[in-house]
């Protein structure tokens, strides 16, 4: 969808996933959409140098989100926004719609 603007899938779905988690690391962006970590790093890196994205350290991880201080994060966090909302049904689940905190113990997978 975005893919022209950004110049390749790889960004696209990087800062997707930031506009739609707010925050992420590498690997588990690597891991959603099922593409390289090196490809995503060198993405996460070019996107750094632009400062369209920064960074922090937890612990031993690097997490990354969209720049508020950049001069057009309104205008990207809009454009992405407006690009989720385009998004099939299958894929805001498959993609968007992932556990962030873990399940209670003796909770059951599937509630009748």
């Amino acid at each position: 969808m975005l893919e022209a603007l950004l110049g390749n899938k790889t960004a696209e779905s990087t800062l997707l996933y930031l506009a739609n988690y707010d925050e992420g690391y590498a690997s588990a962006i690597a891991h959603t959409y099922d593409i390289s970590l090196n490809m995503v790093q060198k993405q996460l890196a070019r996107l750094e140098m632009g400062q369209i994205v920064v960074s922090h350290w937890v612990g031993k991880t690097r997490v990354y989100q969209l720049n508020p201080r950049w001069f057009f994060f309104k205008d990207l966090y809009q454009l992405l926004t407006k690009a989720l909302e385009a998004v099939s049904e299958e894929d805001i689940r498959k993609y968007y719609r992932q556990r962030r905190r873990p399940r209670r113990k003796d909770k059951p997978l599937w509630q009748k």
